[in-house]
Formats: structure tokens, C-alpha cells, sequence
């Protein structure tokens, strides 16, 4: 997995957990459940990366 995707899988767990931290702050629960749906796709990219990782070694 390149360091590009690495990086993408990253910032997107980043923006959900922004978006969930505004939705928490303003009451918004849409956005904070948008934020929290986010944070948990880019989490499980990121496993999926980790587990491709490891079986290349």
C-alpha cells in the first residue's frame, strides 16, 4: 500500500472525527453521526492497509 493511500485513509479518520467534534458542539446529531460514519470508514481502510501490509512481508 502506497504511503499516498496511507496518507488519504488518514485524513479522512481526521475530517470524521472534525466533523463529529462540531456535531458534538453545536448539537448538530447529524453531523456528528456523518462525522462519526466517517471516522470509522477511514479506520477500517486503514486496518485493511495494515492487514495487506502484512501479508506482503
Amino acid at each position: 500500500m502506497g504511503i499516498g493511500k496511507k496518507t488519504a485513509h488518514k485524513a479522512e479518520e481526521v475530517k470524521g472525527m472534525a466533523k463529529k467534534a462540531a456535531g458534538a458542539a453545536t448539537g448538530n446529531r447529524s453531523l456528528e453521526a456523518e462525522g462519526r460514519a466517517e471516522q470509522m470508514k477511514g479506520d477500517a481502510k486503514q486496518a485493511g492497509a495494515k492487514a495487506k501490509d502484512v501479508f506482503k512481508h
